[in-house]
C-alpha cells in the first residue's frame, strides 16, 4: 500500500478547504475538545521523541503502530555508532567491551517493567514464532512431568494464524492434541487433560482484550500452564505478568514497543519455572558454559535458558535504544490515555461518518478493549488506500476491516479527530 501524502483538500496536512461535515458546530466542538485533551495530556511530551512526519516533512496521522511502531528519533545515531564504531572499529572486541554478549538479558530487563515483570525473567531474541514454539513445547513438557495424562493444548479459536500453526507443530512434537476454544470459553474448558493454554492477550483483528487474570487462574486451578502472546498489548496497556502468575509469555517489539521492522521478540519464563524450562531449541548461547564447547547440553540458569544462537546485534541494539522512550512512563497513564483516545475516536466517527456506513467490531467495554479500533466497512480496502493517500495511515484486514491503532506515547487527540473527519469525507465522497 502506498504511503503517498499528496495534499488533497481536507487531508492530514491540515488543509481544511473541503466542504465541512453537515454539522459544522459539532466539528468545531470536537476540534476544540481535542485541543483541550491534548493540553491536559501528561504523555504529550513523549510525542517529540518520535519521527512522525513523512518524506516531505509533512504531518501524517499515524494510526498503524499496532503493526509497526514509529521511529524514536535517537535510534539512527545509535545504530550508526554500533555499525561504525562497535562493529567497524572494535569488531570482535565488542562482544565483551560493548556488551553484545549480555544484550538479550539486559534488553529483557528493559522490557520487563512494561509488561509487569521483575528483572531476570525475560530474554530478548529470535522471532515471536520461534518463542511461541519454545514456550508451548516447554509448557507441555512440564505438564507431562506433573501428569502424563495431560494431553490437550487449548488455543483461542481466533488466534493469530502463526500461533495456530506453531501450536499444531508443537502438538506433533509432543504428542498433544490441539483444541480450538473461543477465549471466553477457555475457563470452562480446562480440565484434568489440559496441559497448556495458548492465548493472544488482544485479538489482532478486533482489538478485543482477553481476560488474562481469569484465564490464567482457571488454567492453574486445573493444573495447566499458560502461554500468553502479548504482541498487541505490550506497550499499550498494563499486562501484570508477575501479578497474575503467568507462566510463560512471548511478544514482538516492533509494534507498540517501537523496536523497528524485524526487531527481536522476547520470551518470559516465570522465575519459579526457570529450572524446569526445557526448550525444544537448545543452542550454545543457552548453555551453562557456552565456550566450553561441550557435546553434552547443560542449560544455563535464569532467563538465558531461553536463548538459542547468535542474536541479531544490529536490531538488538536498535531496540535497546528505542526502549529508552519508556523511561519513567507509568503504564496506568498509558492505559488511561489509550481508552480516552479510543473513546474519543469512536465519538468522532459517530459524528463524521455517514450513518450505517461502518460498524465497530471492537468491544465498547473498557475491560474488553485493547488499544485499537476495528471498523467493519464493505469497501474497506479502497477506503484505507484513500485514507493513506490523504495522510491518515491505518491498515486493512480482509475482507472488510479498517484497523486504527492508537499508540499513547505519540498519538494525539487531534490525530484521532482528524482521522475520523477524513474517514467521513472519504466515505461521503464515495457514496456521492
Amino acid at each position: 500500500m502506498s504511503d503517498a501524502t499528496e495534499n488533497t483538500p481536507g487531508d492530514a496536512s491540515g488543509n481544511d478547504s473541503a466542504s465541512a461535515p453537515a454539522d459544522a458546530s459539532a466539528s468545531t466542538a470536537l476540534r476544540e475538545e481535542a485541543a483541550k485533551l491534548d493540553a491536559a495530556d501528561g504523555l504529550a511530551g513523549r510525542r517529540e521523541a518520535f519521527v512522525l512526519e513523512d518524506e516531505k516533512g509533512e504531518r501524517v496521522v499515524y494510526l498503524d503502530g499496532n503493526s509497526l511502531g514509529a521511529l524514536p528519533r535517537s535510534v539512527p545515531a545509535r545504530v550508526a555508532d554500533v555499525v561504525e564504531r562497535e562493529w567497524g572499529r572494535l569488531r570482535i572486541r565488542s562482544w565483551t567491551e560493548s556488551g553484545w554478549w549480555t544484550a538479550p538479558e539486559r534488553i529483557g530487563d528493559l522490557i520487563a517493567p512494561v509488561v509487569g515483570a521483575a528483572p531476570g525473567q525475560i530474554v530478548a531474541g529470535d522471532s515471536t514464532s520461534v518463542n511461541v514454539l519454545k514456550a508451548v513445547v516447554a509448557a507441555i513438557r512440564m505438564a507431562r512431568e506433573d501428569n502424563p495424562a495431560r494431553t490437550d493444548l487449548l488455543v483461542d479459536a481466533t488466534t493469530f494464524p502463526t500461533d495456530g500453526y506453531i501450536a499444531a507443530s508443537a502438538a506433533r512434537l509432543t504428542g498433544a492434541a490441539v483444541r480450538a476454544i473461543p477465549a471466553g470459553g477457555i475457563p470452562g474448558s480446562v480440565g484434568p487433560r489440559t496441559a497448556a493454554v495458548l492465548v493472544n492477550h488482544v485479538d489482532y483483528r478486533t482489538g478485543e482484550l482477553h481476560d488474562l487474570p481469569g484465564i490464567t487462574a482457571a488454567a492453574h486451578d486445573a493444573g495447566a500452564y499458560t502461554v500468553w502472546d502479548l504482541c498487541h498489548s505490550a506497550g499499550a496497556l498494563p499486562v501484570g505478568l508477575d501479578e497474575h502468575g503467568v507462566d510463560l509469555a512471548v511478544g514482538c517489539t516492533y509494534k507498540y514497543l517501537n523496536g523497528g521492522p524485524g526487531a527481536p521478540a522476547y520470551l518470559y519464563v516465570r522465575r519459579g519455572l526457570q529450572p524446569r524450562f526445557d526448550s525444544p531449541l537448545p543452542g550454545w548461547h543457552s548453555h551453562a558454559d557456552p565456550f566450553g564447547m561441550s557435546h553434552e547440553y547443560e542449560p544455563a540458569g535464569g532467563a538465558a535458558r531461553g536463548r538459542v544462537g547468535t542474536p541479531d546485534i544490529l536490531s538488538m541494539l536498535a531496540l535497546e535504544e528505542a526502549l529508552k522512550v519508556w523511561d519513567g512512563v507509568d503504564m496506568a497513564a498509558v492505559r488511561a490515555k489509550s481508552l480516552a483516545l479510543t473513546d474519543f475516536f469512536l465519538r468522532c466517527v459517530g459524528s463524521y461518518v455517514p450513518a450505517g456506513r461502518v460498524e465497530s467490531v471492537t468491544p465498547a467495554e473498557h475491560g474488553r478493549r485493547g488499544s485499537q479500533i476495528a471498523l467493519r466497512c464493505a469497501d474497506a480496502g479502497e477506503v484505507m488506500a484513500e485514507l493513506v493517500a490523504r495522510g491518515v495511515v491505518g491498515d486493512f484486514r480482509r475482507p472488510d476491516v479498517l484497523r486504527f491503532g492508537f499508540t499513547p506515547l505519540y498519538t494525539s487527540f487531534a490525530d484521532a479527530e482528524l482521522a475520523a473527519r477524513v474517514l467521513g469525507e472519504v466515505l461521503a465522497e464515495r457514496d456521492a
